[in-house]
């Protein structure tokens, strides 16, 4: 648990929300009503969360005859779904693009419960050629989707540390019209600087995590320093503030659950880079 104040703008309280058996190496959520929705990067499911009841529901996404199993796919085959964001009737279900067997991008509807899937390799290596990334250092790990505009996120994990956001102005990310990337500077700890691992917005308020990870491949893992939140202006994409939220959690999913005139609530997810099939959901409290 945890209780500070951020530079006198937000006091921040850290606690467990839900510990949920059956889902590994948590990546993305999404809160929607009594219902949370988690993704894990090494799965084949998308899973729902009744957050009343505490049923868990698994909803199939990938019918890839060469995956062996729909659980822990192995690291070389894994889809490494990082990105999981909502938008009206839909969530948005993004690979990180790390490698060319991570550029699945998966559209679900809540209503119908259809399930659609589109190859982003053509968009993900013009968006290398705009940020001018290269493949080692290109790894997309959050994305905000306002019926206009993407917002994505990359994860400046590798040798490069090239953390910055995306804006693609348009709906259709395999259109990708104009396109621009806005490098970001984030904290470092011992000579390893934080990088983005999810982002949501808030009325005019982009609110991220970070991670510093003692490592300089978008592959391999590497030892955790600490996590941050963080926010940035929607518009100017301008750093308001980061504060360090834990010392040993690699959180890489942030959606916003709550929210009053004084108080945001959020939840987060952590990948634990295991195999054990168990998922600790938190909520981190910001007063204001």
């Amino acid at each position: 648990m945890l209780f500070c104040y951020l530079d006198n703008m937000y006091s921040a309280h850290l606690d467990v929300f839900a510990e949920i058996d059956g889902i590994g190496s948590a990546s993305g959520l999404f809160a929607s009503g009594d219902l949370l929705y988690i993704i894990g990067d090494n799965s084949a499911y998308l899973n729902e969360y009744n957050i009343k009841t505490r049923q868990l529901r698994k909803i199939q996404i990938l019918f890839d005859p060469s995956l062996n199993q729909l659980e822990n796919i192995t690291k070389a085959l894994k889809p490494d779904f990082e990105i999981l964001c909502g938008h009206g009737d839909k969530l948005y279900i993004l690979g990180s693009g790390s490698t060319n067997k991570r550029n699945l991008m998966i559209e679900f509807d809540l209503k119908t419960q259809q399930v659609i899937q589109k190859d982003l390799t053509h968009t993900y290596n013009r968006l290398k050629t705009i940020a001018h990334v290269n493949d080692e250092n290109f790894n997309l790990e959050g994305a905000i989707y306002t019926d206009t505009t993407w917002l994505l996120f990359n994860r400046g994990n590798g040798i490069g540390t090239k953390n910055g956001i995306f804006k693609i102005n348009g709906t259709d990310l395999n259109g990708l019209y104009l396109a621009t990337f806005t490098p970001a500077k984030l904290p470092n700890m011992e000579q390893v600087e934080a990088s983005f691992t999810d982002a949501v917005l808030v009325k005019n308020e982009i609110f991220f995590i970070a991670t510093v990870e003692d490592t300089q491949s978008t592959y391999t893992d590497g030892e955790i320093l600490g996590s941050f939140i963080g926010s940035l202006n929607a518009d100017t994409l301008k750093l308001n503030f980061t504060y360090r939220i834990s010392g040993n959690h690699k959180f890489e999913g942030i959606t916003l659950f709550k929210q009053t005139d004084n108080k945001l609530e959020f939840l987060l997810c952590e990948d634990r880079d295991n195999e054990e099939l168990k998922t600790t959901i938190y909520k981190l409290i910001l007063n204001y």
